[in-house]
């Protein structure tokens, strides 16, 4: 990802925080590139799912097959129990669909037909969407968007960067090689969550939190599964550049990604339209409040 290192960071942190991404951004801006390359570093296994109008939840759950020579239905798996989980353009599918992603999400089980199946860990669900285009699709309501850690805009390369994009147009794109494995990233993700967070800290996460609550120009604040993700994604940020407790840079590098989009403005009417009015109220109480010295 030419030009994308700290969207890259982010996405990595989100990875070690146990975190989900929702990646946003017009068409052609490298959304899918991203989280085929995540998946193939990660060496786990991977599922695309193409969210059109038609999907039904149990096209990304699975369903209860009937088995001839046993005479008995068995479970065969969806889409879902993968590594990490590719929601194209998710929001194409209808809320009933979008919904089947809840539970995945939250609790990495899913719920068929009475039985609890468990996902394989780790999990990792990256959503794509493009935010301009409102033809024959469906806005996540605010419970759906809550459930990733990190939303990101991947926004245009620079000049260089699309230069060399230019120059290897036509060239097969070489795919990234896996880093690790499975169960070194669950062990990696237990260490990343060990690391320190001072308690001025913890007031500092606090007050951030309880000033969107409090802001005139929102209406809906960071709820505490918010509070909890950013220092989830602090931590992560400090283990990924190699210390053992978290600074008061890590909270502010991570806030906006984390909080922007679980701030809904007082005068938003379509959810998940007013990003750019939840990113500047966030700015706002960052300004205002100070961190910890």
């Amino acid at each position: 990802m030419l030009g994308k290192s700290e969207l890259v960071e982010h996405v990595l942190t989100a990875v070690l925080a146990r975190g989900h991404v929702l990646l946003e951004d017009v068409p052609g801006t490298g959304k899918t590139t991203l989280a085929q390359a995540v998946a193939s570093a990660l060496g786990g296994t991977f599922a695309r799912v193409q969210f059109t109008a038609d999907l039904l939840p149990s096209d990304i759950l699975g369903v209860s097959v009937f088995d001839r020579d046993t005479s008995t239905f068995r479970f065969q798996p969806g889409p879902i129990f993968a590594n990490v989980v590719l929601a194209d353009e998710i929001n194409r599918t209808p809320p009933k669909t979008q919904s089947a992603l809840l539970e995945a999400m939250s609790d990495r089980q899913v719920s068929v037909e009475g039985q609890v199946q468990p996902l394989p860990a780790p999990f990792l669900v990256i959503a794509t969407q493009n935010p301009l285009e409102h033809h024959g699709t469906f806005p996540l309501p605010e419970s759906q968007i809550d459930r990733f850690l990190m939303r990101l805009e991947m926004g245009y390369p620079d000049l260089e960067s699309e230069r060399q994009l230019l120059r290897d147009a036509g060239r097969s794109q070489r795919r990234a090689e896996p880093v690790t494995a499975p169960d070194a990233l669950v062990a990696l993700q237990a260490r990343a969550m060990d690391v320190a967070l001072h308690e001025d800290l913890e007031l500092y996460v606090l007050a951030l939190v309880r000033a969107t609550r409090e802001h005139p120009g929102a209406a809906l604040g960071v709820s505490p599964r918010g509070s909890q993700a950013l220092v989830r994604a602090a931590k992560a940020r400090a283990f990924l550049r190699g210390r053992a407790f978290v600074q008061p840079d890590d909270v502010q590098a991570v806030a906006e990604p984390v909080l922007a989009h679980r701030i809904v403005p007082s005068e938003a009417t379509v959810p998940g339209s007013s990003g750019g009015e939840a990113r500047a109220i966030l700015r706002s109480v960052l300004a205002r409040v100070a961190p910890p010295t």
